[in-house]
């Protein structure tokens, strides 16, 4: 077993390194809010976030059964009529997704 020095730095070693990787964020925060780069990214990451979470869930839409294609994009109008009504990712989302899950059970029961 390694001795109490030994341990004792290692402990020190590794609290130091993650108390450094927490605060680091806000340490360089002031001068981040500030980049260009920064503010365009904020406004350009949610929408690039929700068309590459659609594309990926869409992937995989059987095009060969029309009645699951029909509830597939059926949920997908009312998920994008709603966000821009409400102007809510968190309402649409969830609504879009127990609609589809309505409509496949009811709908789609075999």
């Amino acid at each position: 077993m390694p001795d109490a020095p030994y341990l004792l730095a290692a402990v020190v070693t590794s609290a130091a390194v993650a108390w450094g990787l927490r605060a680091l964020p806000f340490a360089v925060l002031d001068r981040l809010r500030a980049s260009p780069t920064v503010t365009y990214l904020a406004a350009a990451m949610p929408a690039g976030i929700m068309i590459t979470l659609a594309a990926y869930c869409l992937r995989d839409v059987p095009h060969q059964r029309p009645d699951r294609l029909i509830v597939t994009l059926l949920a997908v109008g009312i998920t994008v009529g709603l966000h821009l009504w409400r102007r809510s990712a968190l309402l649409s989302i969830l609504v879009g997704t127990a609609t589809y899950v309505t409509l496949v059970s009811t709908l789609l029961a075999n």
